[in-house]
């Protein structure tokens, strides 16, 4: 057989078709994405959450706060979904719970 014979039948032939990736090798990707996410995103922000409406729950009269807004002032009274706090001499006001952002000190805790 000469080999100009050959080479013809050779290049005539097609090449195997290409084998699609798995389901699971798709889909692979995508799932360590949100896995990632999860952990980086969205779990610190619900401990954090917890956190805070934990520290809300533990506040009572003589707590000193500061709000959202920046306003610090000291609880005088608890009502159930807001608190009366007094920001100066004969200033009262009420705040909704949710935005108290932190306490600055706690009722009956020393001054250093």
């Amino acid at each position: 057989m000469h080999p100009l014979t050959i080479l013809p039948a050779f290049l005539a032939q097609t090449p195997a078709p290409a084998q699609q990736p798995s389901f699971l090798v798709q889909i692979l990707p995508m799932v360590l994405l949100f896995g990632a996410m999860y952990f980086f995103l969205i779990a610190p922000q619900r401990k954090k959450q917890k956190e805070h409406e934990k520290m809300l729950k533990e506040l009572q009269s003589g707590d000193e706060i500061v709000t959202s807004g920046g306003i610090f002032g000291v609880i005088t009274n608890v009502k159930e979904d807001r608190f009366v706090v007094r920001i100066a001499e004969n200033t009262k006001i009420e705040i909704g719970k949710g935005f108290v952002q932190t306490v600055t000190r706690k009722a009956g805790a020393e001054v250093k």
